[in-house]
C-alpha cells in the first residue's frame, strides 16, 4: 500500500522573498492557520466575514505556490516567527 508521504512530500520551504510578497493581513491570516483556527474562528478574531477569511486563504495558497491549505499552514508553522516581523511587511 502506498501512502500519501510516499506519492507526495510536503516539500513547504519557501524563501524570505516569498514571505514578503504576503500583505499584512495574510501573514496574520497565515499565522492563525498554524494554529490550527477554523475559518469561522477567524473570522471573529480578525472581525471580516467568512467569505474575506477564504478569500484571504486562496490568495496566501497561491502566492506560497502550495497545493493546499494544509500545506499553507506548514509552511506558516516553519516560519511562524520570520511571519510576525515587521521586515516582512510589504
Amino acid at each position: 500500500m502506498t501512502t500519501v508521504v510516499e506519492t507526495r512530500p510536503f516539500d513547504v520551504s519557501v524563501d524570505g522573498e516569498t514571505l514578503a510578497r504576503l500583505t499584512s493581513r495574510e501573514r496574520e491570516v497565515l499565522r492563525c492557520l498554524a494554529r490550527g483556527e477554523t475559518n469561522r474562528l477567524l473570522a471573529r478574531r480578525l472581525g471580516i466575514a467568512e467569505r474575506t477569511v477564504r478569500a484571504h486563504v486562496t490568495s496566501v495558497v497561491r502566492k506560497l505556490d502550495v497545493g493546499s491549505r494544509f500545506e499553507a499552514s506548514l509552511v506558516a508553522f516553519h516560519h511562524y516567527e520570520a511571519l510576525s516581523e515587521e521586515t516582512t511587511a510589504s
